[in-house]
């Protein structure tokens, strides 16, 4: 029987807390090299992704990772008839323990990279981690990291409500003045 993996999320957010535009287009701004080779070598040391059926994370490496494809269209654990790697997972039907134990992994990091429904979702299951990369874009009236983040609530509300604290702070890029926070429980 699989241990429960470590938990970590992964999203870089604009000013406003916006992980995409309101069309689900990945901002140009939000592009920073610096940031793209932080979270590409994180992804490279978890064992799979979780990200929801209009999120990726994009690379050359992106179809052969372990995949829990969180989606509404199954209705419990199936596997995804595209891609051997990936599972489709429904949570309002079935246990993230249980879509954990259908990957067949027996421990280590499970990389949440999106979109706002399932970084929220996670929230409630529990992160060890969650890496809020800030890059000073402006991305209005988009998609939030979070359910209810924008509109004057800051993207690191959800994480202090669900008992996270930052633990660092690093500089990623000086000249775009892109840093990353690292939260965890307290």
């Amino acid at each position: 029987m699989s241990q429960r993996p470590r938990i970590e999320g992964y999203a870089i957010v604009s000013r406003e807390g916006m992980i995409a535009r309101s069309d689900g287009s990945f901002p140009e701004e939000l592009k920073i090299p610096a940031d793209q080779q932080f979270y590409q070598e994180s992804l490279d040391r978890a064992s799979a992704v979780a990200n929801g059926r209009h999120s990726a994370e994009g690379g050359p490496k992106e179809k052969g990772r372990k995949r829990i494809l969180v989606t509404r269209r199954v209705q419990r654990i199936v596997h995804d008839p595209d891609n051997p790697n990936a599972i489709l997972w429904n949570p309002a039907t079935a246990p993230f323990d249980e879509a954990w134990q259908k990957l067949n992994i027996d421990d280590g990091i499970l990389a949440v990279v999106g979109g706002t429904d399932v970084f929220g979702l996670f929230l409630s299951i529990g992160y060890d981690a969650f890496y809020l990369t800030r890059a000073l874009a402006n991305v209005p009236r988009g998609r939030p990291v979070f359910p209810g983040v924008g509109h004057g609530v800051p993207a690191e509300e959800p994480l202090k409500k669900h008992g996270l604290v930052l633990k660092e702070t690093h500089l990623l890029d000086a000249v775009s003045e892109t840093v990353v926070q690292e939260w965890g429980p307290k």
